[in-house]
């Protein structure tokens, strides 16, 4: 294991000029992504489609990671290449994007399933996507926490901890968790803290639950 940054290819990103139209970046992301998604469905490589088009692999490469804006020119010449209308480039790209802002402060408390005295959950926001629902918490517990829950639920879950020290429990093993230490993990196997060993203890729980859970 090397402490190189693992690089993940799962979206685009490009420097922006503090004066640049944030509406424009949003239709260049969706011309990427539509053009890269109708390129694929063509069974076409990058090289396959520049030269089908007549623009250098370098430029395709650039316009699927959003990183050049197209020309009118270019993109009848890609609507060309791929058979389709130049407006379906723009797909997508009229479509506000849902996000969940919590001020300071503001998070409602709620009672999960299993709360104790002592334990207290903070609701920072929750987000229901096209795939799963996020649902983000600021956890305390405190010197009043006799008893710990022991929690299960569907979908994955990541901690992270802010504060104190606590050992954790997830399935058969146990964690000693300080300030800066995440735990990722399948939240069917019954997990929960089992020590607090020095309070209070603060930490952020962020839930991905699948399709099926209400």
């Amino acid at each position: 294991m090397t402490d190189e940054p693992l690089l993940r290819n799962r979206g685009t990103a490009r420097d922006r000029d503090p004066r640049e139209v944030v509406e424009e970046l949003e239709l260049e992301a969706a011309i990427a992504r539509n053009v890269r998604q109708l390129r694929q469905q063509h069974g076409l490589t990058v090289a396959d489609m520049a030269e089908r088009i007549g623009i250098s692999r370098a430029m395709l490469s650039k316009i699927e990671n959003a990183q050049t804006s197209c020309s009118l020119g270019t993109l009848a010449m890609l609507a060309r290449g791929l058979d389709v209308p130049v407006t379906t480039l723009f797909r997508g790209a009229d479509v506000e994007r849902p996000a969940a802002f919590t001020p300071a402060g503001t998070g409602a408390r709620i009672v999960r399933a299993g709360t104790k005295e002592g334990h207290e959950y903070q609701l920072l926001g929750s987000l229901r996507g096209e795939h799963k629902r996020l649902e983000c918490l600021h956890v305390t517990l405190t010197d009043k926490s006799e008893t710990y829950p022991l929690f299960q639920h569907p979908g994955t879950e990541f901690i992270y901890l802010l504060e104190g020290v606590m050992d954790y429990s997830h399935s058969r093993t146990v964690y000693r968790l300080t300030p800066g230490d995440s735990l990722q993990f399948d939240g069917e196997g019954p997990h929960g803290p089992v020590e607090l060993v020095e309070v209070p203890i603060r930490f952020l729980s962020i839930i991905a639950f699948p399709d099926a859970t209400v």
